[in-house]
């Protein structure tokens, strides 16, 4: 495998642990705004994946792309939410609306179902403009 594939690979998997973590985020103020506090599933939908993608930019910027130090910090979390966020953001609305409240899906399976359809655009978003090399 060459050095940039293997890059790619490794990238790819420590994209998916942040993910992981990023997942469990937004399950738990998910299921805390909508189960706990009877916010509506769509607005809580929203705040969730927010909540996630401000914990994933942390650590793909510490983690993920360490190897991409960027100058402008604000900048490159305004273009990750301008991107990755809202891929996520309208990708999981979308979804929940289709499966919750058109196939009555449980909204937590549904929420599951959404943020895999998210991922892989979402890593070729991040690599490419995100945290884009310096070049």
């Amino acid at each position: 495998m060459s050095g940039d594939r293997r890059n790619t690979v490794v990238r790819w998997l420590k994209f998916n642990a942040v993910g992981v973590v990023g997942i469990l985020v937004q399950l738990a103020v998910l299921a805390v705004l909508k189960g706990g506090m009877r916010v509506d599933y769509l607005v809580a939908t929203g705040l969730a994946v927010e909540a996630a993608v401000v914990h994933n930019f942390l650590w793909h910027e510490r983690f993920t792309w360490k190897d991409r130090p960027g100058k402008d910090r604000l900048w490159r979390l305004i273009k990750f939410n301008l991107s990755s966020g809202m891929i996520s953001i309208v990708g999981n609305l979308v979804v929940m609306k289709l499966l919750v409240g058109v196939g009555h899906i449980n909204y937590l399976m549904a929420n599951a179902v959404a943020i895999a359809v998210c991922s892989i655009v979402n890593f070729l978003m991040s690599d490419r403009f995100v945290f884009e090399e310096a070049g």
